[in-house]
């Protein structure tokens, strides 16, 4: 694997995900040993070239001999394509770079609610807020979560009734809708932040949930085996929906109200069979 020398990416030194990855590119020598420095912190040689704003939103990598900073896709697509040269023909496919370009943004523009971070109080540099691109991430990981649900359904009867082939979908939404509401009544401000980090929450746990379906496709396995599982699913979905509010400073209300909706939505499937 060929290392891209003289050159510097710069990530957000508050986004767990950024420092991750970046650190695995030099790690795995795709960057030099100082290849890799916070945009919060970044060497001063590279100030000058760099657009700040942009860079808060499109990973920056900076030719640190002729001064060229590329952006976002392009950035990581530099990187990939200097240590697998087989790949370039692709990685100038314009298509495929526009659907790059897609990607990388709805995960970019998503990533603080993908995975969360403590922010500090001087620090200024936020990534941009997208609307479209947050309302895209709650209908993509709604659709998911429902579709692993409704599949994870079936293996709870006859304990838990099987109902419509959309009643999945429609939980799910609900919980968006009334977790909204609740939210946009006593702090609107962080709705969209709030709304996306239980997004992933719900998210992470329908794919907790992915192995145990890929078994039973092998193996018949008691209907309480999947129940065991899915409420210890549940319990861990909750105290990451107690930590994540926690970062976000927006106390309990939320975590009872999101409770609440689960055990009234369980009231109500015993209730109508």
């Amino acid at each position: 694997m060929k290392t891209l020398e003289n050159h510097i990416i710069l990530y957000d030194a508050n986004c767990p995900m950024c420092k991750l990855y970046t650190k695995t590119f030099v790690n795995a020598g795709m960057l030099g040993s100082n290849g890799r420095a916070s945009y919060q912190n970044m060497p001063t040689e590279v100030c000058p070239v760099v657009d700040l704003h942009r860079a808060v939103n499109e990973i920056a990598l900076v030719n640190t001999k002729t001064g060229q900073v590329s952006y976002g896709i392009q950035s990581l697509l530099k990187v990939f394509g200097n240590a697998w040269p087989v790949f370039k023909p692709l990685f100038g496919f314009a298509p495929f770079i526009w659907l790059l370009r897609k990607v990388y943004a709805f995960i970019s523009y998503n990533r603080r609610v993908i995975v969360p971070a403590v922010n500090k109080e001087d620090d200024q540099l936020q990534p941009s807020f997208r609307l479209g691109y947050r309302v895209a991430y709650l209908i993509f990981s709604w659709l998911v979560v429902a579709m692993v649900l409704t599949s994870y359904a079936v293996h709870l009867a006859p304990v838990v009734p099987v109902g419509h082939m959309l009643r999945e979908y429609f939980i799910c939404g609900g919980q968006i809708i009334f977790q909204g509401i609740i939210i946009s009544m006593f702090m609107p401000a962080k709705r969209w932040d709030y709304l996306g980090n239980m997004m992933t929450i719900s998210f992470g746990g329908a794919l907790l949930l992915l192995p145990l379906l890929g078994v039973g496709v092998f193996i018949a396995l008691d209907a309480w085996i999947y129940i065991a599982c899915f409420m210890g699913v549940a319990g861990l979905m909750l105290l990451e929906h107690i930590r994540r509010t926690r970062i976000l400073k927006l106390g309990w209300l939320l975590t009872i109200s999101w409770v609440a909706y689960r055990l009234l939505v369980l009231a109500l499937i015993y209730l109508n069979n």
